[in-house]
């Protein structure tokens, strides 16, 4: 299977190794690549533990978003700038056949030792 964040390379060799074991993550570009492969699988598991415990969703809107997530297509993921803390992407999706995106500057901290999400800036 080819990474959903990068189709020049394999899904084992990429984004699956953050979703086995979070604490591989090495810079807030890849913890990005790794969130977007877990929307596309619609792996909340992953998406809750990669998000900073402050700013997390309530187990509701977690059941929410993986609906969400599993009702899209999504097509492409867009890193546009990436720092030592932040990401501004883009993510294209289908939806109800209109082709959408998310257009961000993700903010991005280290908690328990490993990088997490915090929130858009």
């Amino acid at each position: 299977m080819i990474c959903p964040c990068n189709p020049k390379v394999l899904y084992k060799n990429c984004c699956q190794k953050a979703h086995i074991n979070i604490e591989t993550v090495v810079s807030v570009e890849a913890l990005m690549r790794s969130r977007y492969s877990a929307f596309v699988l619609a792996d909340i598991v992953y998406l809750h533990k990669s998000h900073h415990s402050a700013t997390r969703l309530s187990n509701k809107e977690y059941k929410e978003l993986e609906q969400w997530a599993k009702s899209v297509k999504w097509t492409k993921l867009e890193i546009l700038n990436s720092t030592e803390n932040t990401v501004y992407f883009k993510a294209y999706f289908i939806e109800n056949g209109n082709l959408e995106v998310i257009e961000e500057h993700s903010l991005f901290c280290k908690e328990n030792n490993y990088w997490v999400y915090l929130n858009a800036k």
